[in-house]
C-alpha cells in the first residue's frame, strides 16, 4: 500500500491544437485534459508534468518515431479553457497562466519515454495517459490506442501507469458530466496508487500489475447522487473487418484535399454509417494512382453493439451498462496458457522436425 502523493506525468493522444501550425483554439479532440490536470494538482496536491504530442495521434498505437527528430516546445494554458501561448524556450509563468507543459512532435509512447528518460529522470511515479476521448474497451480499439500506448510504455520503463478514457454516449456530450468524470477519475485513480494490485509475473520485477485501463462512460447518471458504478473488468476480445475504403481518382479528384479522420470512435461528428470517424485534418492528396486508400473505418457493430451481444463482465459491456470499468493489463502480447502451446504433442516442449 502506498499512502504518498505520487508525482504524476500526465500525457495523452491528442493535443491541445487542432495543428500545431495553427495557434489557434483548443480542439475539439481534447476537452477533459485542462481540467483534470488542474483538479488533480489543485483538489487532490499531486505534483503534475504535462507531455503531449503537438499534433493528433489517436489510432497509433505503441508506436515511435525512429528517424525523425522530436522536437518540442513549450506551451502556458491559461484559466479557464487552456488557451495559451507557446515558447521555444521555457520561462516564467506569466499573469493567468496556470502551469507549463510541453509539446512534443512525437507520439504518444514517445512523450512518455521522452518525458521519464529526459525531462524529468527520476522525477515521476505515476503515468495517466488520458483522458482519451472516447472509449478504450475491447482489444480492437485496445490494440490500436495511443492512450494505452503511452501507458505500455511507461510500464515498461518500470513505471506505474494508468490509460484513463471517457466514453462518448450524449453528443455533444453535455459540459456538466466533466468536473464528476474528474472527480471519479481520482478517485479511481487515488485507490488505485493506494492499492496497487499484485502480478507476481510483473514487468517491473516487484510482483505488482503493470498498468491498468480505465473507462469512464459520460452519461447523465455521473450527475445523481449515487453516481455510476465501478467494477473491475475484462477486456472484450473482439475484431473488426474493413478500415480502409478504396478512393478512385476520377471520383475523389486527387488536386483536392482529403479528409483524414484523426479521432477515435467516440469522436464528434462521425458518421459511423458512412464509416467517416472523427474529427478531420486536411493534408494534401498522393498522386493520381489506382491504388490510393483513406482510413474510414466501419465499426458500427464496434460503437454501437447491443448489450446482449457483449459477453457479461468484459468492459464493453460494464461500459454500455453505465458502469466504470477497470482492467489490469500486462506490458506485453498476451499468451495462452502453457498447456496450451506448450506442445504438439502431450507432455512434449521441445519441437521435433526435419528442415
Amino acid at each position: 500500500m502506498s499512502s504518498q502523493k505520487p508525482r504524476v506525468l500526465l500525457t495523452a493522444s491528442f493535443t491541445w491544437f487542432l495543428s500545431w501550425n495553427d495557434d489557434g483554439p483548443p480542439g475539439v479532440e481534447s476537452p477533459y485534459i485542462f481540467d483534470l490536470s488542474l483538479y488533480l494538482a489543485r483538489e487532490l496536491g499531486w505534483e503534475v508534468k504535462v507531455v503531449i504530442p503537438s499534433s493528433q495521434k489517436s489510432w497509433i498505437g505503441k508506436a515511435y518515431h525512429i528517424r525523425e527528430l522530436v522536437k518540442g516546445r513549450y506551451y502556458y494554458p491559461k484559466k479557464p479553457d487552456g488557451l495559451g501561448e507557446t515558447s521555444d524556450a521555457s520561462r516564467p509563468l506569466r499573469d493567468g497562466e496556470v502551469a507549463e507543459w510541453i509539446l512534443l512532435d512525437g507520439t504518444p509512447a514517445t512523450c512518455a519515454n521522452v518525458a521519464l528518460h529526459n525531462l524529468y529522470p527520476g522525477q515521476i511515479d505515476l503515468v495517466i495517459s488520458g483522458p482519451n476521448l472516447g472509449r478504450n474497451t475491447s482489444s480492437a480499439f485496445a490494440l490500436s490506442s495511443g492512450t494505452i500506448g503511452a501507458a505500455m510504455s511507461a510500464s515498461l520503463s518500470r513505471k506505474r501507469a494508468i490509460a484513463l478514457s471517457y466514453g462518448t454516449f450524449l453528443y455533444p456530450t453535455p459540459v456538466s458530466l466533466f468536473h464528476p468524470a474528474h472527480r471519479l477519475a481520482g478517485a479511481i485513480i487515488t485507490q488505485l496508487w493506494n492499492n496497487w494490485g499484485q502480478d507476481p509475473e510483473g514487468i517491473r520485477g516487484d510482483g505488482e500489475v503493470d498498468l491498468y485501463n480505465v473507462n469512464i462512460p459520460m452519461v447523465a447518471k455521473l450527475l445523481s447522487s449515487e453516481g455510476i458504478g465501478i467494477t473491475w473488468s475484462t477486456m472484450w476480445r473482439n475484431s473488426y473487418g474493413r478500415l480502409f475504403s478504396q478512393q478512385h481518382p476520377a471520383i475523389h479528384p486527387p488536386a483536392t484535399n482529403q479528409e483524414i479522420p484523426t479521432g477515435g470512435p467516440d469522436s464528434p461528428n462521425v458518421d459511423l454509417s458512412s464509416g467517416d470517424a472523427g474529427q478531420t485534418s486536411t493534408k494534401s492528396s498522393p498522386a493520381p494512382s489506382p491504388l490510393l486508400f483513406k482510413f474510414s473505418p466501419d465499426m458500427q457493430d464496434l460503437v454501437k453493439p447491443s448489450l446482449s451481444s457483449l459477453p457479461t463482465n468484459t468492459d464493453a459491456w460494464a461500459v454500455h451498462s453505465d458502469l466504470a470499468t477497470v482492467t489490469p493489463l500486462r506490458a506485453s502480447f498476451a499468451e495462452p496458457p502453457p498447456e496450451i502451446t506448450a506442445s504438439f504433442e502431450t507432455g512434449v516442449r521441445h519441437w521435433k522436425m526435419r528442415l
